[in-house]
């Protein structure tokens, strides 16, 4: 069997959807805390930048994005069932779902953490990156570390302006996957797949896990918090996908707000993108943004940095569409219909866009 190692964090966003996979998965690994020494050690002789998580492979091999992860691990492993399912509109839906997890959903973690838990936040990075030190050297290094992070913050949207819509929405999200899990115990089904995984990343690593976030999800949904702890150890490899390739009617409603207010700030990012790209060549690195943009959520209107690496995962999404029969196109045309996404079958990015070298490059 092979042996994996992952540098990460149970504070870091993506290290809890990587390792809830593994974990399903039933991969042979490890986790390593991603302290400085790490760092300096590891990560960033082997990445060239600061980030987890990290999977070290048997052979010494890292692999840094969470999707090159899973795809990574799912091909060496070559198990079943499969993460990403086999039909078509199921595969089609859990795109979008690690498109909105990764993407949309940092906006809640990101403004619970840096506006509700704080100070717990810089603790929690003092004893990661310096695990040995007195607390007080913790809280220092923390705080100097965090601040980077919460420097972001405006960057990803999160303001006085949006404060008020982004907890609405926040809270919508909650009841309507609460609904949900009434009658499914995941996304698709009787068992987890790929959008459970990428879900579990922002509810367990920020809004379970740091405490007023997680108090309010125990209060507000704990079939979701249920669900969230039930997720990350790994459970729901037994257990069937709904039948005949269909999807829950109870996620529409998820799904309807995904269409509402993130897709148009994606295609306006797209069409930043096409503007820096006309003038540039294949093989260019990709910038972490074009400028900003004006969006909308929970009813609330704000900016944000029109960031280039939610194209990446919206690629992969219509690329999914592109690879169907013309059955499934027609299905997946009414679905999308159905849920105020008819344009995707449509929209495609002004450019490619490809990564190696752990870096976004214009095809």
């Amino acid at each position: 069997m092979n042996h994996y190692v992952l540098y990460g964090a149970e504070v870091s966003y993506f290290s809890g959807k990587a390792r809830a996979y593994l974990r399903w998965r039933g991969a042979d690994f490890e986790e390593r805390l991603a302290t400085r020494e790490v760092y300096r050690d590891v990560i960033l002789p082997k990445v060239g930048w600061p980030v987890i998580p990290v999977l070290e492979l048997p052979d010494g091999t890292a692999v840094q994005d969470t999707a090159d992860i899973i795809d990574t691990v799912e091909a060496l492993e070559a198990a079943a069932p499969p993460v990403l399912p086999e039909g078509a509109l199921q595969r089609l839906a859990s795109r979008l779902f690690e498109l909105f997890a990764d993407e949309w959903l940092v906006l809640p973690a990101m403004h619970y953490r840096w506006n509700y838990n704080e100070d717990w936040a810089y603790r929690e990075f003092g004893a990661i990156s310096a695990p040995d030190a007195p607390l007080a050297e913790q809280y220092a290094i923390g705080k100097k570390n965090g601040e980077r992070f919460k420097g972001a913050v405006p960057m990803l949207g999160v303001s006085d302006e949006t404060r008020d819509g982004i907890e609405a929405a926040y809270e919508t999200f909650l009841r309507d996957l609460s609904a949900h899990l009434e009658r499914h115990p995941y996304l698709l089904g009787e068992r987890a797949s790929l959008g459970d995984f990428a879900l579990n990343g922002p509810l367990y690593a920020h809004l379970l896990r740091d405490p007023e976030s997680g108090r309010l999800m125990n209060k507000l949904a704990p079939r979701v918090a249920d669900y969230v702890r039930r997720v990350q150890a790994g459970e729901g490899k037994a257990g069937a996908l709904a039948p005949d390739d269909s999807l829950p009617e109870t996620l529409s409603p998820i799904f309807r707000v995904q269409m509402h207010d993130q897709m148009p700030a994606l295609v306006n990012t797209a069409r930043l993108f096409g503007d820096w790209a006309a003038g540039m060549t294949p093989g260019a690195d990709l910038p972490r943004g074009f400028g900003m943009i004006e969006f909308e959520t929970g009813g609330f209107e704000g900016s944000c940095a029109a960031r280039s690496f939610p194209l990446w995962r919206l690629q992969a999404v219509t690329d999914e569409i592109d690879a169907m029969s013309d059955a499934d196109k027609a299905r997946a045309d009414l679905w999308l219909d159905s849920i105020g996404g008819a344009p995707l079958m449509t929209f495609r990015l002004p450019a490619r866009i490809r990564r190696s070298d752990f870096r976004l490059k214009l095809a």
